[in-house]
């Protein structure tokens, strides 16, 4: 019978910090505002995302080619690097979500 893994590099970070990371990335200055009504309210039924990749490391061996904070910043700027090239912006759909 099949088993649910998670394929995630085992780090955690907030959307504040991401902002900030990829504001880095692109040499940007930026300034984040929270809106208290869009805060996650107390007791909440998710307080962070983290995708805990334990499971498939013990049952696959697998770990990722990005991982931590270094692996991340890596790829933010591969992610940047590659929407700086027009080649392949004009291949890039934002009017749909497909994978």
């Amino acid at each position: 019978m099949g088993q649910v893994v998670n394929l995630g590099s085992n780090f955690e970070i907030s959307v504040g910090d991401t902002a900030q990371l990829i504001a880095e990335v692109m040499n940007a200055e930026i300034e984040i505002i929270t809106e208290e009504e869009r805060l996650r309210p107390e007791n909440s039924e998710v307080e962070r995302l983290w995708a805990d990749n334990t499971k498939v490391k013990q049952l696959f061996g697998w770990q990722p080619n990005y991982g931590g904070r270094e692996g991340f910043m890596r790829g933010l700027t591969e992610t940047a690097e590659w929407f700086t090239q027009a080649d392949n912006l004009r291949r890039y759909k934002d009017d749909i979500y497909n994978i």
